[in-house]
Protein backbone atom coordinates (compact mmCIF):
# COMPACT_ATOMS: atom_id res chain seq x y z
CA UNK A 1 0.00 0.00 0.00
CA UNK A 2 1.43 3.76 -0.28
CA UNK A 3 1.85 5.27 2.45
CA UNK A 4 4.16 8.75 4.20
CA UNK A 5 6.54 7.58 5.70
CA UNK A 6 10.51 7.85 7.63
CA UNK A 7 12.98 5.54 8.04
CA UNK A 8 15.22 8.14 10.12
CA UNK A 9 15.08 11.19 11.98
CA UNK A 10 15.38 14.80 11.18
CA UNK A 11 14.11 17.44 9.15
CA UNK A 12 11.17 17.26 6.07
CA UNK A 13 13.89 15.85 3.73
CA UNK A 14 13.26 12.32 5.37
CA UNK A 15 9.99 11.69 4.02
CA UNK A 16 9.13 9.72 1.60
CA UNK A 17 6.07 8.91 -0.22
CA UNK A 18 5.81 5.01 -1.10
CA UNK A 19 4.66 1.30 -0.94
CA UNK A 20 4.61 -0.06 2.73
CA UNK A 21 3.78 -3.71 3.82
CA UNK A 22 0.01 -3.79 4.16
CA UNK A 23 -0.85 -3.58 8.00
CA UNK A 24 -3.21 -6.99 9.73
CA UNK A 25 -5.57 -6.02 12.36
CA UNK A 26 -4.86 -7.72 15.31
CA UNK A 27 -7.30 -8.69 18.29
CA UNK A 28 -9.82 -6.02 19.12
CA UNK A 29 -8.31 -3.85 16.20
CA UNK A 30 -10.11 -2.43 13.69
CA UNK A 31 -8.16 -2.20 9.80
CA UNK A 32 -9.55 1.21 8.01
CA UNK A 33 -9.33 2.22 5.03
CA UNK A 34 -8.07 5.84 5.32
CA UNK A 35 -10.01 8.50 3.25
CA UNK A 36 -8.32 11.37 4.32
CA UNK A 37 -5.84 12.47 7.57
CA UNK A 38 -4.86 15.36 8.70
CA UNK A 39 -1.40 16.96 9.92
CA UNK A 40 -0.88 17.94 13.38
CA UNK A 41 2.41 19.73 15.23
CA UNK A 42 2.87 16.49 16.89
CA UNK A 43 3.66 15.02 13.44
CA UNK A 44 6.85 17.19 13.29
CA UNK A 45 7.65 16.27 16.87
CA UNK A 46 8.05 12.85 15.53
CA UNK A 47 9.55 13.40 12.50
CA UNK A 48 12.62 15.05 14.38
CA UNK A 49 12.64 12.61 17.10
CA UNK A 50 10.31 12.13 20.48
CA UNK A 51 12.60 11.26 23.88
CA UNK A 52 12.35 7.68 23.63
CA UNK A 53 11.23 7.00 20.52
CA UNK A 54 13.06 4.47 18.17
CA UNK A 55 12.58 3.64 14.21
CA UNK A 56 12.58 -0.01 12.72
CA UNK A 57 12.42 -0.16 8.90
CA UNK A 58 9.58 2.59 7.77
CA UNK A 59 7.55 4.41 9.61
CA UNK A 60 4.20 6.04 8.86
CA UNK A 61 3.51 9.61 10.00
CA UNK A 62 0.09 10.48 10.95
CA UNK A 63 -2.25 10.48 13.69
CA UNK A 64 -5.85 11.63 12.52
CA UNK A 65 -7.92 10.27 10.09
CA UNK A 66 -11.27 9.45 8.73
CA UNK A 67 -12.26 6.26 6.46
CA UNK A 68 -14.27 2.95 6.15
CA UNK A 69 -13.90 0.37 8.45
CA UNK A 70 -12.52 -2.60 6.01
CA UNK A 71 -11.80 -5.63 8.57
CA UNK A 72 -12.18 -5.93 11.83
CA UNK A 73 -9.66 -8.73 13.87
CA UNK A 74 -10.84 -11.26 16.75
CA UNK A 75 -12.77 -9.71 19.59
CA UNK A 76 -13.50 -6.10 17.90
CA UNK A 77 -17.31 -4.94 18.95
CA UNK A 78 -19.70 -2.14 17.90
CA UNK A 79 -18.36 -1.66 14.17
CA UNK A 80 -19.18 -3.46 11.32
CA UNK A 81 -17.35 -3.49 7.42
CA UNK A 82 -18.23 -0.47 6.07
CA UNK A 83 -18.50 1.78 8.96
CA UNK A 84 -17.70 5.30 8.52
CA UNK A 85 -15.55 6.32 11.33
CA UNK A 86 -12.96 9.25 12.57
CA UNK A 87 -10.19 8.42 15.22
CA UNK A 88 -9.16 9.83 18.30
CA UNK A 89 -5.75 8.32 18.45
CA UNK A 90 -5.27 8.39 21.99
CA UNK A 91 -3.93 4.37 23.40
CA UNK A 92 -3.58 3.78 27.14
CA UNK A 93 -3.02 0.58 28.84
CA UNK A 94 -6.99 0.74 30.21
CA UNK A 95 -6.03 -0.83 33.42
CA UNK A 96 -4.45 1.47 35.57
CA UNK A 97 -5.18 3.91 38.62
CA UNK A 98 -6.18 6.78 35.80
CA UNK A 99 -7.56 4.62 33.17
CA UNK A 100 -9.84 3.16 35.86
CA UNK A 101 -10.85 6.51 36.44
CA UNK A 102 -11.79 7.74 33.18
CA UNK A 103 -8.69 9.79 32.69
CA UNK A 104 -6.91 7.81 29.94
CA UNK A 105 -4.78 10.63 29.11
CA UNK A 106 -3.01 10.84 32.26
CA UNK A 107 -1.97 6.92 31.74
CA UNK A 108 1.49 6.15 32.71
CA UNK A 109 1.41 4.59 28.68
CA UNK A 110 -0.18 7.16 26.76
CA UNK A 111 0.72 7.38 23.49
CA UNK A 112 -1.22 7.97 20.07
CA UNK A 113 -1.03 6.67 16.93
CA UNK A 114 1.47 7.35 14.80
CA UNK A 115 4.18 7.49 17.77
CA UNK A 116 4.22 3.99 19.35
CA UNK A 117 2.20 2.36 16.06
CA UNK A 118 2.22 3.13 12.34
CA UNK A 119 0.39 5.90 11.72
CA UNK A 120 -2.19 7.53 9.39
CA UNK A 121 -0.90 9.00 6.16
CA UNK A 122 -1.53 5.43 4.44
CA UNK A 123 -3.61 4.06 2.20
CA UNK A 124 -4.59 1.45 5.49
CA UNK A 125 -4.22 1.57 8.82
CA UNK A 126 -5.04 -0.65 12.12
CA UNK A 127 -6.11 0.69 15.35
CA UNK A 128 -7.97 -0.48 18.16
CA UNK A 129 -11.33 -0.58 18.12
CA UNK A 130 -11.68 1.59 21.21
CA UNK A 131 -10.31 4.50 18.65
CA UNK A 132 -12.84 4.46 16.27
CA UNK A 133 -16.11 6.88 16.16
CA UNK A 134 -18.73 6.82 14.04
CA UNK A 135 -18.24 9.81 11.22
CA UNK A 136 -20.96 12.40 11.81
CA UNK A 137 -23.17 12.52 8.19
CA UNK A 138 -22.87 16.01 7.74
CA UNK A 139 -18.74 15.96 7.70
CA UNK A 140 -16.76 15.51 4.99
CA UNK A 141 -14.00 12.60 5.36
CA UNK A 142 -11.84 15.54 5.02
CA UNK A 143 -13.44 17.49 7.88
CA UNK A 144 -14.06 14.19 9.71
CA UNK A 145 -10.32 13.32 9.78
CA UNK A 146 -9.78 16.63 11.67
CA UNK A 147 -11.97 16.29 15.02
CA UNK A 148 -9.62 13.67 16.50
CA UNK A 149 -6.52 15.80 18.36
CA UNK A 150 -7.37 19.54 17.70
CA UNK A 151 -10.61 19.37 18.57
CA UNK A 152 -10.75 16.94 22.00
CA UNK A 153 -7.09 18.60 22.70
CA UNK A 154 -9.37 21.97 22.97
CA UNK A 155 -12.21 20.68 24.20
CA UNK A 156 -10.33 19.37 27.31
CA UNK A 157 -8.50 22.29 27.79
CA UNK A 158 -11.48 24.87 27.26
CA UNK A 159 -14.00 23.00 29.24
CA UNK A 160 -12.48 20.34 31.72
CA UNK A 161 -9.27 22.03 32.78
CA UNK A 162 -9.87 25.92 32.61
CA UNK A 163 -13.76 24.89 33.27
CA UNK A 164 -14.84 27.67 30.87
CA UNK A 165 -18.38 29.65 31.34
CA UNK A 166 -20.82 31.18 29.22
CA UNK A 167 -19.92 34.57 29.02
CA UNK A 168 -16.08 34.80 29.88
CA UNK A 169 -13.43 36.04 27.56
CA UNK A 170 -10.52 34.07 25.88
CA UNK A 171 -7.36 34.97 24.74
CA UNK A 172 -5.75 32.79 22.50
CA UNK A 173 -2.58 32.66 21.35
CA UNK A 174 -1.03 32.05 18.02
CA UNK A 175 -4.25 31.39 15.90
CA UNK A 176 -3.63 29.61 12.95
CA UNK A 177 -2.66 26.17 14.38
CA UNK A 178 -5.46 23.75 14.05
CA UNK A 179 -5.43 23.40 17.92
CA UNK A 180 -6.16 27.09 18.06
CA UNK A 181 -8.49 27.46 15.59
CA UNK A 182 -10.45 24.71 17.35
CA UNK A 183 -10.48 26.82 20.24
CA UNK A 184 -12.22 30.10 18.77
CA UNK A 185 -15.18 27.77 17.43
CA UNK A 186 -15.70 26.07 20.48
CA UNK A 187 -15.13 29.16 22.74
CA UNK A 188 -17.78 31.05 20.67
CA UNK A 189 -19.79 27.47 20.22
CA UNK A 190 -20.43 27.98 24.76
CA UNK A 191 -21.05 31.87 24.72
CA UNK A 192 -17.97 32.91 24.75
CA UNK A 193 -15.67 35.86 23.42
CA UNK A 194 -12.35 35.61 21.72
CA UNK A 195 -9.75 37.36 21.45
CA UNK A 196 -6.99 36.17 19.20
CA UNK A 197 -3.51 37.14 18.24
CA UNK A 198 -1.15 36.82 15.26
CA UNK A 199 1.19 38.49 13.28
CA UNK A 200 -0.45 37.76 9.88
CA UNK A 201 -3.10 40.57 9.32
CA UNK A 202 -4.92 38.11 7.13
CA UNK A 203 -5.27 35.66 9.62
CA UNK A 204 -6.43 38.09 12.01
CA UNK A 205 -9.25 39.00 9.88
CA UNK A 206 -10.07 35.93 8.61
CA UNK A 207 -10.31 34.34 13.01
CA UNK A 208 -12.73 37.37 12.91
CA UNK A 209 -15.01 36.17 10.13
CA UNK A 210 -15.13 33.12 12.39
CA UNK A 211 -16.39 34.79 15.62
CA UNK A 212 -13.43 36.49 17.42
CA UNK A 213 -14.57 39.62 18.61
CA UNK A 214 -10.66 41.04 18.87
CA UNK A 215 -7.46 40.48 17.24
CA UNK A 216 -4.30 41.54 18.45
CA UNK A 217 -0.89 41.78 15.73
CA UNK A 218 1.42 40.51 18.31
CA UNK A 219 4.85 42.06 16.43
CA UNK A 220 3.05 45.32 16.50
CA UNK A 221 1.31 45.57 19.76
CA UNK A 222 2.02 44.74 23.83
CA UNK A 223 -0.28 41.62 23.88
CA UNK A 224 -1.08 42.04 27.52
CA UNK A 225 -1.46 45.91 27.34
CA UNK A 226 -3.73 45.37 24.30
CA UNK A 227 -5.73 42.46 26.24
CA UNK A 228 -6.77 44.40 29.50
CA UNK A 229 -8.00 47.66 27.19
CA UNK A 230 -10.18 45.40 25.20
CA UNK A 231 -11.63 44.31 28.52
CA UNK A 232 -11.73 47.71 30.34
CA UNK A 233 -8.10 47.10 32.63
CA UNK A 234 -10.24 43.66 33.62
CA UNK A 235 -8.17 41.10 31.88
CA UNK A 236 -9.42 37.83 30.43
CA UNK A 237 -10.84 35.00 31.87
CA UNK A 238 -9.18 32.42 30.30
CA UNK A 239 -5.63 32.47 28.34
CA UNK A 240 -5.22 29.61 25.92
CA UNK A 241 -1.85 28.93 24.51
CA UNK A 242 -0.69 26.13 22.52
CA UNK A 243 2.72 28.50 21.78
CA UNK A 244 4.63 27.37 25.25
CA UNK A 245 7.52 29.68 26.95
CA UNK A 246 7.64 32.55 24.23
CA UNK A 247 3.77 33.46 25.27
CA UNK A 248 3.70 33.07 29.24
CA UNK A 249 4.91 36.28 30.13
CA UNK A 250 2.21 37.81 28.11
CA UNK A 251 -0.45 35.36 29.52
CA UNK A 252 0.49 36.26 33.23
CA UNK A 253 0.07 40.32 32.20
CA UNK A 254 -2.86 39.59 30.13
CA UNK A 255 -5.36 37.40 32.77
CA UNK A 256 -7.58 38.79 35.54
CA UNK A 257 -7.29 38.01 38.75
CA UNK A 258 -8.14 34.76 39.62
CA UNK A 259 -8.45 33.67 35.33
CA UNK A 260 -6.55 31.10 34.04
CA UNK A 261 -3.77 29.96 32.43
CA UNK A 262 -4.23 26.55 30.08
CA UNK A 263 -1.46 25.47 28.26
CA UNK A 264 -0.26 22.46 25.80
CA UNK A 265 1.94 23.02 23.03
CA UNK A 266 5.85 24.06 23.37
CA UNK A 267 5.85 25.41 19.50
CA UNK A 268 7.52 28.93 21.04
CA UNK A 269 9.87 26.76 23.65
CA UNK A 270 9.80 24.71 26.27
CA UNK A 271 11.35 26.41 28.81
CA UNK A 272 9.65 29.86 30.00
CA UNK A 273 10.16 32.51 33.36
CA UNK A 274 7.29 31.94 35.81
CA UNK A 275 6.78 35.90 38.41
CA UNK A 276 5.45 33.41 41.10
CA UNK A 277 4.61 36.64 42.56
CA UNK A 278 2.27 37.72 40.38
CA UNK A 279 1.30 33.89 39.99
CA UNK A 280 0.17 33.62 44.07
CA UNK A 281 -0.70 37.82 44.71
CA UNK A 282 -3.33 37.51 41.45
CA UNK A 283 -4.51 33.58 42.74
CA UNK A 284 -3.93 32.64 38.93
CA UNK A 285 -4.12 28.84 37.87
CA UNK A 286 -1.41 27.84 35.59
CA UNK A 287 -2.80 24.36 33.89
CA UNK A 288 -0.77 21.95 31.64
CA UNK A 289 -3.41 19.97 29.35
CA UNK A 290 -2.83 17.15 26.30
CA UNK A 291 -5.85 15.49 24.82
CA UNK A 292 -8.37 14.36 26.15
CA UNK A 293 -10.73 11.19 27.41
CA UNK A 294 -13.06 9.04 25.68
CA UNK A 295 -15.89 10.75 28.29
CA UNK A 296 -14.78 14.16 26.28
CA UNK A 297 -14.70 12.64 22.92
CA UNK A 298 -18.39 11.24 23.49
CA UNK A 299 -19.38 15.27 24.53
CA UNK A 300 -17.35 16.58 21.94
CA UNK A 301 -18.96 14.82 19.13
CA UNK A 302 -22.43 15.30 20.45
CA UNK A 303 -21.54 19.15 20.15
CA UNK A 304 -20.39 18.40 16.56
CA UNK A 305 -23.68 16.49 15.23
CA UNK A 306 -26.04 18.49 17.68
CA UNK A 307 -24.35 22.49 16.32
CA UNK A 308 -23.22 20.83 13.04
CA UNK A 309 -20.21 21.96 13.28
CA UNK A 310 -17.53 21.72 10.78
CA UNK A 311 -13.81 21.81 11.29
CA UNK A 312 -11.97 24.63 9.88
CA UNK A 313 -9.90 23.51 6.59
CA UNK A 314 -6.91 25.77 4.99
CA UNK A 315 -5.50 23.19 2.58
CA UNK A 316 -6.24 19.56 0.76
CA UNK A 317 -3.38 18.01 -0.75
CA UNK A 318 -3.12 14.09 -2.11
CA UNK A 319 -0.92 11.60 -0.25
CA UNK A 320 1.86 12.36 -2.33
CA UNK A 321 2.42 15.98 -1.16
CA UNK A 322 2.80 14.40 2.33
CA UNK A 323 6.15 16.27 2.49
CA UNK A 324 5.26 19.54 1.40
CA UNK A 325 2.23 19.91 3.51
CA UNK A 326 4.47 18.93 6.72
CA UNK A 327 6.84 22.20 5.30
CA UNK A 328 3.71 24.29 5.20
CA UNK A 329 2.91 23.35 8.73
CA UNK A 330 6.72 23.89 9.64
CA UNK A 331 5.82 27.67 8.34
CA UNK A 332 2.70 27.92 9.87
CA UNK A 333 1.48 29.35 6.51
CA UNK A 334 -1.95 28.17 7.90
CA UNK A 335 -5.08 29.19 9.35
CA UNK A 336 -7.30 25.58 10.00
CA UNK A 337 -6.01 22.04 9.17
CA UNK A 338 -3.93 20.23 6.59
CA UNK A 339 -5.01 17.57 5.37
CA UNK A 340 -4.23 14.86 2.86
CA UNK A 341 -6.92 13.37 1.02
CA UNK A 342 -5.62 9.17 0.24
CA UNK A 343 -8.31 7.49 -0.97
Amino acid sequence: MRACFIREFGGTDKVQVGDVKLPVPANGEALVRVRAASLNHLDLWVLKGRPGMKLEGEHVLGSDASGTVVALGDGAHGFAVNDEVLLNPGLSCGCCERCREGETSLCEKFSLVGVSRAGTFAELVTVPVECLWRKPSHLSFEEAACVGIAYLTAWRMLFTRARLKAGETVLIHGIGGGVATAALQLVRLAGGDAIVTSSSLEKLARARSLGAAAGIDYKKDDVAKRAKELTGARGVDVVFDTVGAATLAQSQGAVRRGGRIVTCGVTGGVKGEIDVRELYWNQVELIGSTMGTPGEMRLLMRAVESNRLKPVIDTVRPLSEGKAALEQMERGAQLGKLVLKVS
